[in-house]
């Protein structure tokens, strides 16, 4: 019999600048393209201005308080340690005139006083330590539940994982990237920290210490103020200089080695899930080829990475090698031709070190500061693509999902758009009643999966609008189910928690899909996706709806795997236990068709694609489930006339 004309038909609907295909006509909208380099990542951007943003995105997140505490508390130590600084450094000068006056009995009350400022500056390093290190935990704790809650929002990480190339291994973002930058920003942050108010407490003594020096000049002696200040800024400046200039291309490579370490980790995981696959095929081989090139590509990252910070250590090592000797040699006049003491001069080298330790701080940290950047960027474009689909779902060029006033299905003007941008439905306007068994059929690689998807609101692209009934009763099933982690009851109890249902529920439920082999399991802990057949899961699948019950179904291709006395056994559910149900199946099976009243046909016709209805040959009933499944046929149905048009209401 010829199929009847698609639905309601309407001019070819071109896809709208906020759906335009990007790669196979998904959309990438996570980087704005006047933005995206050649390579379309995202661009390097100032450090500062991404970190302050996250930072702004932060402000909500909870226990936040706990970070904030554990800064001010390092920041008083910080203070606390300046004060102790100075005084070591007085001390310092003091018991070096002791020694040069062989005064030994000097020299044993400064070894006195010692030991209460090293015992102080002790207590003030180790508590440093324990809230240097508890800063790490809480900055890495509230990044990464920021980052799962938005994330984790209905559909999202779906949406993400198909429509952006920045939603690639969020695994690694989450994890090893978060890990690393709150590692770095707590080092960074607190050293920088630490290092300014070192400068500022110690500009000021040596400003003071080196009044006293001055440079012989044609016989002449010349004081210049803060002499030993202006040759430790003119030195720190000049190492600082060459750091950025030799360090700057640190950035950028780190980025592309956390890309390509991404790539290898996902390489390894890919064949661990599909291992019996990969062993079936004989496959080892070519996975091995691929791998080896994922991971020559890290390693050619790495190689680039150490030659960049071995140019780069040619600077620090060289600027911390010489600057052992630059205070003393510059200082040296004041001992020769001023009236600086061996302990003067001791006070004047500390107080310069400490200078110049503070002023060097960018130089010793350059190349963690470009591993910080390079873990920074990751994190927030990540965060960044996650936001952006706020914007996305206020496009009103998309499917809407709304609720059904009357708890039905309808589809108003809906147009769906394929993976490759073609339109898989046109306009299509239709409404299904309660009680209804629809089975929607159609050519492989025809759209069948992106219509479920639609429905189920993981696919937006498109227009028009899809009423639901309440979406408590509603129930999605893949062709593959989800397994989690856990003991087989949390799997079967899926998503709702394992004690919501008493363990002879749970046998029951296994025992009616034909699953006695598990019965004894429940409380056993296996990767049971993986120690299951694809069969056993579907089956496990339909155990799991009988224990929700829902009054709607959809299916996609849930039966799939299974066999034809399986597949009777699960399908007589919806004749027996959810009898009332409706049911909506996706799928080609042969079979199928005598478990449903109506049939639609994804086809293209000579208007366009579209949903086409499509009369089944009547079927001499079988058992009483075709005898009970006959008395819900309209009459017409029964006669042999076509079904009723898909725009009324049933």
């Amino acid at each position: 019999m010829a199929p009847d004309p698609p639905l309601a038909p309407g001019p070819p609907v071109a896809p709208s600048p906020a759906v335009a295909p990007a790669l196979h006509g998904v959309p990438a909208f996570a980087v704005p393209p006047e933005r995206e380099r050649p390579d379309g990542s995202a661009p390097l951007r100032s450090g500062f201005r991404a970190a302050f943003s996250l930072l702004l995105d932060l402000r909500g997140a909870p226990k936040r308080w706990m970070a904030l505490a554990l800064a001010s508390g390092v920041l008083a130590v910080i203070i606390l340690n300046m004060i102790g600084q100075v005084r070591l450094n007085t001390w310092q000068g003091d018991f070096f005139d002791a020694i040069e006056k062989k005064n030994l009995a000097a020299v044993g009350r400064q070894l006195l006083i010692f030991l209460p400022i090293a015992g102080f500056l002790l207590v003030l390093v180790v508590s440093q330590t324990w809230m240097h290190e508890m800063l790490k935990v809480r900055l890495r704790a509230t990044v990464t539940r920021r980052l799962l809650d938005v994330w984790l929002v209905p559909h999202r990480a779906y949406r993400l994982g198909i429509a952006s190339a920045a939603g690639v291994n969020p695994d690694q973002r989450m994890q090893e990237d978060v890990k690393h930058l709150a590692e770095l920003s707590a080092d960074l942050a607190i050293g920088a920290v630490h290092h300014i108010l070192l400068l500022g407490t110690f500009v000021g003594v040596l400003w003071v210490l080196s009044s006293g020096i001055g440079i012989p000049i044609g016989g002449e002696i010349f004081v210049i103020p803060g002499y030993m200040v202006w040759c430790a800024l003119l030195y720190a400046g000049v190492g600082s200089w060459f750091a950025w200039r030799v360090g700057r291309p640190l950035i950028g490579l780190h980025v592309q080695r956390y890309e390509k370490e991404a790539e290898f980790r996902f390489a390894l995981v890919r064949v661990s899930e599909s291992a019996e696959a990969v062993a079936l095929y004989g496959g080892e081989g070519d996975e091995r080829r691929y791998i080896d090139k994922t991971f020559a590509a890290v390693l050619l990252a790495m190689r680039r990475v150490v030659f960049a910070v071995a140019r780069l250590t040619w600077i620090t090592s060289g600027y911390g090698w010489i600057a052992i000797v630059v205070p003393t040699v510059v200082a040296l006049p004041g001992y020769f031709y001023g009236g600086l003491t061996l302990g003067g001069l001791m006070m004047v080298v500390g107080a310069f070190n400490q200078v110049q330790q503070a002023l060097r701080w960018f130089v010793d940290n350059y190349a963690r500061i470009a591993d910080w950047r390079a873990s920074l960027h990751r994190v927030v474009v990540f965060h960044e693509a996650l936001k952006s689909f706020d914007e996305i779902d206020d496009d009103d060029r998309r499917i809407a999902i709304e609720d059904h006033p009357e708890g039905r299905l309808a589809f108003r003007n809906v147009s769906v758009l394929l993976a490759d941008g073609q339109v898989l439905i046109k306009e299509a306007t239709a409404e299904f009643g309660p009680g209804e068994r629809v089975l929607i059929v159609g050519e492989s690689g025809s759209g069948k999966s992106t219509l479920f998807r639609a429905i189920a609101g993981l696919w937006p692209w498109g227009s028009g609008t899809i009423l639901l009934p309440p979406r408590e009763s509603i129930m999605f099933m893949p062709q593959r189910p989800y397994l989690p982690l856990g003991p087989l009851r949390v799997a079967l109890a899926y998503p709702s928690p394992p004690d919501a249902f008493s363990a002879e529920t749970l046998r029951g439920a296994l025992a009616r899909v034909g699953l006695n082999e598990l019965l004894l399991m429940l409380d056993r802990e296996e990767r049971w996706d993986r120690l299951l057949s694809m069969g056993e899961q579907q089956r496990l699948a339909f155990a799991r709806l009988l224990l929700h019950r829902p009054r709607w179904v959809f299916l996609d291709e849930a039966t799939a795997a299974l066999d034809d006395e399986n597949q009777r056994r699960v399908m007589s559910i919806f004749d027996e236990e959810l009898a009332g149900a409706t049911l909506i199946s996706i799928g080609h099976r042969p079979g199928l068709e005598r478990y449903h009243t109506r049939t639609l046909e994804l086809a293209s016709s000579a208007t366009g694609p579209g949903l086409t209805r499509r009369s089944r040959p009547a079927e001499k009933p079988r058992g009483r489930l075709f005898r009970r499944l006959r008395t819900l046929l309209p009459k017409r149905t029964q006669r042999g006339a076509p079904p009723p048009d898909l725009g009324e209401k049933t």
